[in-house]
């Protein structure tokens, strides 16, 4: 199944879990004001278990593809299966979240207009590189739903 632990299409998609994970980091870090608000912190806690979670499954189907083993164990696929779903749901809430405080930032009080040392766009690409991490966590998941029936 396209996604599997243990394969090539496996490694691409947790790779691009870590890349958007970083960027989104990356972006909200780089943004000055950022920790005086809870939801974006809760953004920033939420990527890092991401990215540090398909860094370490990243790492295991790089073994697993040089050593040609197979990682279909119950008990890894049920830890896997776990993991993603844990790391997914995280991600989705600190997304959304941060999604309902930058939209009440920019258009509902316009307080980007009236603060100018808080830049919202780079708030809204890091919040639509969460959601992009989201949707590759959730597709992850949903792999591995389909292998443990």
């Amino acid at each position: 199944m396209i996604g599997s632990p243990g394969t090539m299409s496996g490694l691409i998609l947790r790779l691009g879990q870590c890349a958007s994970a970083a960027a989104s980091i990356g972006v909200m870090i780089s943004t000055f004001g950022f920790s005086s608000y809870t939801a974006f912190c809760f953004l920033v806690a939420s990527m890092s278990l991401q990215l540090i979670w398909s860094f370490g499954l990243a790492c295991l189907d790089v073994y697993a593809i040089r050593r040609k083993t197979d990682l279909r164990s119950l008990i890894l696929l049920s830890l896997f299966a776990v993991g993603d779903w844990v790391t997914a749901l995280l991600s989705l809430a600190a997304a959304c979240s941060s999604a309902g405080v930058t939209v009440l930032f920019v258009e509902d009080t316009k307080f980007c207009r009236q603060q100018v040392y808080l830049s919202c766009n780079r708030f809204q690409i890091s919040v639509g590189l969460a959601f992009f991490t989201w949707a590759l966590a959730a597709v992850s998941s949903h792999v591995m739903f389909w292998i443990l029936i």
